[in-house]
């Protein structure tokens, strides 16, 4: 499929969005969170030290961690770049203004998220790595990615275009919107085990790091059995695009679904019985990331499928 030049860059916007998901993991996965312990700057400057000798005098020594500094800083760095990219995929979609305003709406969208999403990154440093906007900053990362994967099917919908018999398409859509969801609430729950986690983390005595996922609650227990909604959705919905043989990327889009959501369970019985490893959390959060584009993808692919007659 030749790709015009908002497609690539759209396309490439998006992904750039998952890696800042992934650099985001990074962040959290290794407590750098207040490695630059102000906004917009890093301990006053616009280039953060790269030793205790250069940090100015109005700043604590013990604040101070060069790889947690730069790791933060780099993630700053990257959403800088995000936010110039959604600008000109932006800039770009004014050629579809007329001939498909969902495009150019949607890419005006995405560029007002990222702006919030901006300031909402400042808040969270501000406040101290507050919970709840914590959770606030990666679902709004999420609407950014999935207002982009809209604009970028609207924008390449003759491409994509398919013809599903009448019950094939009910079927997709039905099991697809319902793991759509059944994801979000995955999500969700994930980020209430993660608060919880928080709250252990800072503790006057903080349990072993080993001990986190067995000291949350009862919300760790129901977020890991719920998991088998998902498989089962999952398993349901590759063998319904397998069926579909005349339109491949949609049996491509089920299998990766399914292989993510078998990663996704791997790393999950990882990270309870390895005792949280940082990079199980890394690939925990781009996988669920990754699974809810496919899954978008996948359900606008169905939704504006032309019915196939049926034959006989």
């Amino acid at each position: 499929m030749e790709l015009n030049r908002y497609q690539k860059v759209a396309l490439t916007t998006v992904g750039a969005t998952i890696f800042l998901i992934f650099v985001g993991g990074l962040v959290r996965a290794s407590g750098a969170g207040l490695g630059c312990p102000d906004w917009p700057k890093c301990f006053g400057m616009w280039i953060p030290p790269t030793s205790v000798s250069e940090l100015p005098p109005a700043f604590d020594a013990s604040q101070f961690n060069v790889l947690k500094t730069w790791t933060e800083y780099i993630n700053r760095l990257v959403g800088v770049v995000i936010g110039l990219l959604i600008m000109v995929t932006f800039g770009l979609s004014f050629r579809y203004r007329n001939t498909e305003p969902a495009v150019f709406y949607s890419s005006a969208a995405a560029f007002v998220l990222v702006l919030i999403q901006g300031w909402l990154g400042g808040q969270v440093v501000i406040t101290g790595l507050n919970e709840w906007l914590i959770t606030l900053h990666m679902l709004l990362a999420m609407l950014i990615m999935m207002t982009l994967i809209f604009a970028v099917f609207k924008a390449s919908e003759r491409q994509l275009g398919t013809k599903l018999s009448p019950s094939i398409r009910r079927w997709l859509l039905g099991s697809g919107m319902l793991l759509l969801v059944i994801t979000f609430v995955q999500l969700s729950m994930g980020t209430q085990v993660r608060e919880a986690v928080d709250v252990l983390k800072n503790m006057a005595s903080p349990p072993a790091r080993e001990l986190w996922l067995s000291q949350v609650g009862s919300i760790d227990e129901v977020h890991r059995s719920f998991s088998w909604a998902v498989f089962i959705l999952g398993g349901i919905l590759l063998y319904l695009v397998r069926r579909q043989a005349s339109h491949p990327l949609l049996a491509r889009m089920g299998n990766w679904i399914f292989g993510i959501i078998i990663l996704q369970i791997a790393t999950g019985v990882g990270l309870y019985y390895l005792g949280m490893p940082p990079v199980y959390q890394v690939v925990h959060l781009v996988g669920v990331a990754i699974l809810i584009a496919l899954e978008f993808m996948l359900l606008l692919i169905v939704a504006h499928a032309d019915e196939k007659p049926v034959e006989g």
